[in-house]
C-alpha cells in the first residue's frame, strides 16, 4: 500500500500501471473472499482505499492540466 505522498511522485504511465495492478489484486481478493478462503477481510477495503487515492490523483493531474491550459 503506498501513501499519496509516493504516488504523487509517480509519473503517468507509473499511475496507470499501478492502478491496473491494484484492481487485478483486488479481483483476486474477491475471487478468495467469495471462495471463504480470504485471510483478512480487511484486505479488500485496503485495496479500494488505494484504488480511490491513485484515481484521485489521476484526477487532479487532469483537472490541473485542463486549467493550465
Amino acid at each position: 500500500m503506498s501513501k499519496a505522498s509516493e504516488l504523487r511522485e509517480m509519473n503517468e504511465e507509473q499511475l496507470d500501471f499501478a492502478l491496473q495492478e491494484t484492481r487485478q489484486g483486488l479481483f483476486r481478493l474477491r475471487f478468495q473472499a467469495a471462495t471463504e478462503k480470504l485471510d483478512a477481510p480487511s484486505n479488500l477495503t485496503k485495496m479500494r482505499r488505494e484504488i480511490a487515492r491513485i484515481k484521485t490523483i489521476q484526477q487532479e493531474r487532469k483537472r490541473s492540466a485542463e486549467s493550465g491550459s
